[in-house]
């Protein structure tokens, strides 16, 4: 079975960084487009980045547009999510997922994605 499993979360002050780490289970993500999803208490699922095959064309919801970045590694089968400048409002759980479909086709629409990990908690308090 094809799964994602996400890791990197934790606990950190306002105005401090986490990286988030997605790494697949039983394939290669190389000929995937990943994007990260999060989902905050009492919200809906909302995707905040997404990377192409290419590893170079990326895009971010504005609310982290200055603040996290999205890469990948082919050689470490991995994406990544650095997370700088964190605020209480980026509390959540996050997701990452996989498709084949394609960069604009997904972008950040969480019902265009067919593979997902179980999440990884990230919480932002004093």
């Amino acid at each position: 079975q094809l799964q994602l499993v996400e890791s990197g979360g934790g606990l950190v002050q306002p105005g401090g960084s986490l990286r988030l780490s997605c790494t697949p289970t039983g394939f290669f993500l190389d000929e995937y487009v990943v994007a990260w999803f999060r989902q905050a208490p009492g919200n809906e699922r909302e995707g905040i980045s997404c990377i192409n095959t290419d590893e170079r064309t990326v895009a971010y919801e504005d609310s982290v547009n200055d603040r996290f970045t999205i890469s990948r590694s082919s050689a470490a089968n991995t994406v990544y999510l650095e997370m700088r400048r964190l605020e209480s409002e980026d509390t959540g759980v996050y997701f990452c997922a996989a498709t084949r479909r394609g960069f604009l086709e997904a972008f950040l629409a969480a019902d265009k994605y067919d593979i997902w990990g179980k999440g990884t908690r990230v919480t932002v308090s004093s």
